[in-house]
């Protein structure tokens, strides 16, 4: 069987696949997100405390995944959970990094002014600081996003949902007749949803960037 009559008769299949590897990184990427950006606010203004927040995050992501998802499998149990832990742990580091980055890149003359005009800290933030820092801050959540697709494959290991499935099937049968085609049809499958994910911050990033700071 050739690889289109494979992806033929395994359609529904491959498609319920890609939507639960596509609902994991969302889900995944919106938790990291958030918790990343909360770290990023938090943490910015401290020189020792941005660099601790930094080496935190990037020292989770030395930790193979298969290692963690192994270490997480006796303390949740199989499924999502390790999942879903896993994947947000790893989506941290740039997110994180970038927030960062992109907070401490506010003109502080900005600033200043925002507090001239008699605006709060917690306004200052939302209204003038998150929204300069928000093209890194996008960045981060893309880079993050493309190396979850990768990794979320992995989480099959632990009976994961998602691509990675049809990846270690073929893997545990290699010599069988779809043995290739099974491999290369997760992959595949993966590096469309990873175009397709980009695509979106594309679209996001243009409406959620104002055209003087894209400029």
């Amino acid at each position: 069987m050739n690889f289109w009559d494979y992806v033929s008769n395994r359609h529904q299949q491959l498609l319920m696949d890609a939507f639960q590897h596509a609902s994991a990184v969302f889900q995944c990427m919106v938790i990291a997100t958030v918790i990343g950006i909360l770290i990023g606010v938090l943490t910015y203004r401290s020189e020792w405390a941005g660099n601790l927040a930094t080496l935190t995050t990037s020292t989770i992501l030395t930790v193979p995944s298969l290692a963690l998802i192994g270490l997480l499998i006796p303390i949740v149990g199989l499924g999502v959970p390790p999942t879903v832990i896993a994947l947000t742990l790893y989506g941290l580091l740039p997110i994180v990094r970038n927030s960062i980055v992109g907070l401490r890149g506010v003109d502080p003359a900005l600033v200043d002014a925002a507090k001239g005009i008699g605006m709060s800290r917690t306004a200052r933030l939302f209204k003038v600081e998150l929204p300069i820092a928000w093209p890194p801050i996008l960045t981060g959540i893309r880079v993050s996003t493309q190396m979850l697709m990768g990794i979320a494959a992995i989480a099959a290991y632990a009976s994961g949902p998602g691509l990675g499935n049809e990846i270690f099937r073929g893997i545990g049968s290699l010599g069988s007749k779809n043995a290739l085609n099974q491999v290369l049809a997760g992959t595949l499958g993966i590096v469309v949803l990873a175009l397709l994910f980009d695509a979106a911050y594309v679209l996001i990033g243009r409406l959620t960037i104002s055209r003087g700071i894209r400029v």
